[in-house]
């Protein structure tokens, strides 16, 4: 049996056993996170990145929103990792010059699409009021990253920036 019918009424649980609506903070955020999850595979399709830790890490995220005291957590090494693939790319790409519509080539389209998925994740996050501050940092450089990603692909691909022009 793949289904156990428990959510049909709009309550899920938590690790922790608690009940919840689904329609709850919590349930919102992971769910958030999830899609972001799921969206960085297309992306990991479409472009010779691995980004399997980035969605090993979304998981242990969604972990501690749901439980708020799970055995693993989003750690300040989490958040150096991210900003030291960051730093990577932006020394691989040149200078922004103003702001970059969203596109290009295929897998620059996919990490942009991310990337608005991200900074969603990042509200919900907020929303939560999260206890750790570390949590805050990581959701914020995961929006970062994939934005570098998205630039950098365009670059190597040779696909010039589209730039807004106000």
């Amino acid at each position: 049996m793949t289904y156990t019918g428990r959510g049909d009424k709009g309550r899920t649980d938590l690790y922790s056993g608690e009940r919840v609506s689904k329609a709850s903070e919590t349930i919102r955020a992971c769910g958030t996170v999830d899609e972001l999850e799921s969206l960085i595979g297309v992306c990991q399709a479409h472009c010779d990145k691995d980004l399997s830790e980035l969605q090993n890490e979304l998981h242990i995220l969604t972990a501690e929103l749901a439980d708020r005291n799970p055995d693993k957590r989003i750690t300040e090494e989490n958040t150096e990792r991210v900003e030291e693939l960051c730093d990577h790319y932006q020394k691989e790409i040149p200078p922004l010059r103003s702001f970059v519509l969203s596109g290009g080539c295929v897998a620059a389209s996919h990490l942009d699409h991310a990337r608005s998925v991200a900074r969603r994740m990042e509200r919900r996050v907020v929303e939560m009021e999260p206890e750790s501050e570390e949590v805050l940092a990581y959701v914020n450089r995961v929006s970062d990253l994939l934005f570098l990603m998205a630039r950098h692909e365009n670059h190597v691909e040779g696909v010039d920036e589209d730039n807004s022009d106000y």
